[in-house]
């Protein structure tokens, strides 16, 4: 716990058998519900998760990275949690930092946080592809212009939320593919939900999973339909299904309003 406040990671798994291990080891004390989502995985992810004590759900067909992540969440929510971060089970990001970025919400000062792969400037160090890191880039700032964020990455697979906004995004209007992703932050955005950001150093080895580059492609047009959407929304022309919300749907935490944010 942080602040009086149950802290559970969520790990949406595929094929993660070979990094499972690593990822939990590093997990720290705080947390107090470990749950993977097994997406109908070809090798043991279910039963080493087992084995190192987690709560387990395997999917008995693939539901793709967005279906596990809301498994996941609905998971997390039942169960209690006040505070869920999501982090891959793949050990490209760094489970210590499940302190920080927990921290960060458990206290009020966020609603959601992220782990950013760009500050800090560790991204290529860390083995991303040049490529990705380019479309990352140019992605973000595309973005930041269309939702009048100024985060420096929309695309990392490590995040914290309060209990109070993954109850108010709809998120079973999203895909369940990788866009998933970028369509849950963008409902945070519209929900003028409080963002912050810490480095995150990551590593890219061959045991991480990373998607190709034509899966790439399809993601990289999602987010701009994605962003096409965001717009449309804040000009009054069109609500795509994702945005049908109240612009109200989104009350803050007890300790958000103790620290005086305004809503």
């Amino acid at each position: 716990m942080i602040n009086g406040k149950r802290i559970a990671v969520v790990l949406p798994a595929y094929n993660a058998a070979m990094t499972l291990e690593a990822t939990v080891r590093e997990l720290p004390d705080i947390v107090d519900d470990r749950i993977l989502v097994d997406d109908h995985s070809r090798d043991s992810t279910a039963e080493v998760a087992r084995r190192l004590g987690l709560t387990v759900e395997v999917h008995a067909r693939n539901r793709g990275y967005g279906g596990n992540q809301k498994s996941c969440y609905r998971i997390a929510l039942a169960r209690g949690a006040d505070v869920i971060v999501m982090l891959h089970a793949d050990y490209q990001y760094n489970p210590l930092l499940v302190t920080p970025i927990a921290t960060m919400i458990a206290y009020g000062v966020y609603d959601l946080a992220l782990g950013s792969r760009i500050l800090g400037g560790g991204a290529l160090r860390g083995g991303m592809p040049r490529y990705k890191y380019v479309a990352n880039r140019l992605l973000t700032a595309a973005q930041n212009v269309v939702t009048g964020a100024k985060l420096s990455e929309y695309h990392t697979g490590f995040r914290a939320f309060s209990r109070e906004l993954l109850a108010a995004l709809p998120l079973e209007a999203n895909s369940d593919d990788f866009v998933f992703d970028n369509q849950m932050l963008s409902q945070a955005v519209m929900v003028g939900a409080r963002i912050g950001e810490i480095s995150c150093p990551t590593r890219y080895f061959a045991e991480a999973s990373s998607i190709n580059f034509r899966r790439s492609t399809v993601y990289g047009l999602g987010v701009l339909g994605t962003s096409l959407a965001v717009a449309a929304a804040r000009l009054g022309i069109y609500r795509a299904r994702i945005f049908r919300f109240s612009p109200n749907s989104f009350a803050p935490s007890p300790d958000a309003i103790a620290l005086g944010h305004p809503r």
